[in-house]
């Protein structure tokens, strides 16, 4: 019941903050936050306790501090040994050798083998069971096991990516032998991993209290405690950090962030990171018409748009890849020109008289700015001859009406790829087989397909290229922005950050 009461002063403190947050006092002196303990304010819940499940990107910092990965990343993206001390792709990319850490425990005091490696990737998405990851692994033929710490991938076709995979969305190591004895739903109910915190409390969409694992491989997080707080609006977050009721929070308003920068008792941030902002297309009812796609994403002030929510701070984005990643291409830009859309429009006799009505999605307070930007893009297309019809909806209902092939024309989206790879922008954006992708239009589709089987590097990032530059001039993709995370925090709570946006309990450390 105490936390019940908390979270309608959260309310509370929202509706207080949308007339007068600029004039409420800092309290962060106040908090009782003990220094081996901190309170996160988070936007969305986990989609559940299997980390294999869905891919969800804003669950990937709190699935990381249950459960581990075979592969870590360093803040600049570049893979390191986790759960594996060496992989080895082979040049034909249809094999890898992995060798595992023998001093690898979970919860509950197993220790971790290779049988638990074959169980994650090989056995349990062959198994029927509705995970995302028997997509991501679709390819695994066999996982063959030489003793506890070694074991050998065979694809059934080149796997490039791979190594990249073992670092991203889902791959998340669970134990074979605790899952098996007492079923997915006891799993779900007490989930345990291998990483540096136990899940300890969970209400669904209000609170998790995560515990240190004393015995974790990595060594001790300098917290023995963390408490997240799901507190989906971003103004009630402003107000649970500003009230001291969170030591930490993320996705806030850029102009909330400039206000905190001035407070002596904050610190606040505002990091590009490797994730796209970008207009999620389908190929089909009014979008199917080219001349209207083109026009969209032409008449689209890409430049205002940074300047006005982002302090000019995430980069205007031609392709679907940022900068510093392999597929991006910094000489090639797809000009703001709103008189060639509205050329376009009327080539297909639309117009500011006669527009072309399209539905267009968006979620409130997923990202930084995203309902204010969606509504601004709504005007320049107004402008021009396009009349969107703007829905606001959820994240949960975000993928519900993707993997059901039920989202409008349009939907802004904030597109994830913590390792940077172009298969990872481009080739899952557009390729049809996958759930994650509006646009099932064949062409492009085909030849996103056939570069998931070259194995040989350079060719492979020359060929996401090209394919990039196609699908922008086809209007089947328009990436607006780099995206961008923001942060406001106690002045002395500090954490590590990482390129892809990553904010891991573990590195949280009071100073």
């Amino acid at each position: 019941m105490a936390f019940k009461l908390r979270r309608r002063s959260f309310l509370q403190l929202a509706t207080a903050a949308a007339a007068s947050i600029g004039a409420m006092p800092s309290r962060a002196a106040t908090s009782a936050a003990a220094k081996d303990s901190a309170s996160i304010g988070w936007p969305n819940d986990v989609p559940s306790w299997d980390p294999n499940q869905r891919f969800t990107p804003d669950a990937q910092s709190i699935f990381k501090a249950v459960f581990d990965q075979p592969l870590g990343q360093s803040t600049t993206l570049k893979l390191t040994p986790a759960l594996l001390k060496t992989w080895k792709l082979s040049e034909d990319a249809l094999s890898m050798d992995v060798e595992l850490r023998d001093d690898v425990t979970f919860h509950n005091g197993d220790k971790m083998t290779t049988e638990d490696f074959r169980y994650t990737f090989f056995e349990r998405p062959k198994s029927g069971t509705k995970l995302d990851t028997a997509n991501s692994w679709r390819k695994v033929q066999d996982i063959v096991i030489a003793s506890p710490t070694r074991a050998t991938m065979k694809f059934s076709s080149p796997a490039p990516t791979a190594p990249q995979w073992l670092a991203f969305l889902g791959s998340f190591v669970v134990p074979k032998k605790y899952m098996e004895t007492g079923g997915l739903d006891n799993f779900l109910k007490k989930p345990i991993g291998s990483g540096p915190y136990k899940l300890a409390e969970y209400e669904l969409n209000s609170r998790i209290v995560l515990e240190r694992y004393d015995n974790y491989w990595g060594g001790k997080p300098k917290l023995e405690r963390v408490t997240i707080e799901i507190i989906k609006d971003p103004s009630a977050r402003v107000a649970a950090i500003q009230s001291g009721q969170v030591d930490f929070t993320i996705n806030v308003p850029v102009r909330e962030v400039q206000r905190f920068q001035k407070d002596p008792a904050f610190a606040a941030g505002l990091d590009p990171i490797s994730r796209v902002i970008l207009i999620q297309a389908r190929n089909d009812l009014a979008f199917a018409d080219k001349n209207v796609r083109l026009a969209a994403h032409h008449a689209i002030n890409k430049v205002a748009l940074s300047k006005a929510f982002y302090g000019a701070a995430a980069v205007p984005l031609s392709v679907l890849a940022t900068p510093g990643t392999p597929g991006y291409i910094a000489d090639y830009h797809f000009k703001y020109d709103p008189a060639l859309a509205k050329q376009l429009l009327a080539k297909s006799k639309f117009g500011p008289n006669n527009p072309v009505k399209i539905g267009f999605a968006t979620t409130n307070g997923q990202f930084p700015s995203d309902y204010d930007v969606a509504r601004a893009i709504a005007q320049m297309w107004k402008e021009v001859g396009i009349e969107a019809d703007l829905q606001v909806i959820d994240y949960a209902k975000y993928f519900e009406l993707n993997r059901a092939r039920k989202l409008p024309e349009a939907t802004l989206y904030s597109w994830d790829n913590a390792t940077g790879d172009p298969e990872i922008f481009l080739g899952y954006q557009l390729n049809p087989k996958m759930p994650f992708s509006p646009w099932k239009d064949q062409d492009i589709g085909n030849q996103v397909l056939a570069l998931f089987n070259v194995a040989d590097y350079k060719k492979r990032i020359a060929g996401y290229r090209a394919l990039e530059r196609y699908a922008v001039e086809q209007g089947a993709s328009m990436p607006l922005l780099q995206s961008i995370v923001t942060d406001v925090r106690k002045r002395n709570l500090h954490y590590t950050k990482y390129n892809n946006g990553w904010v891991l309990p573990q590195t949280f450390h009071w100073v």
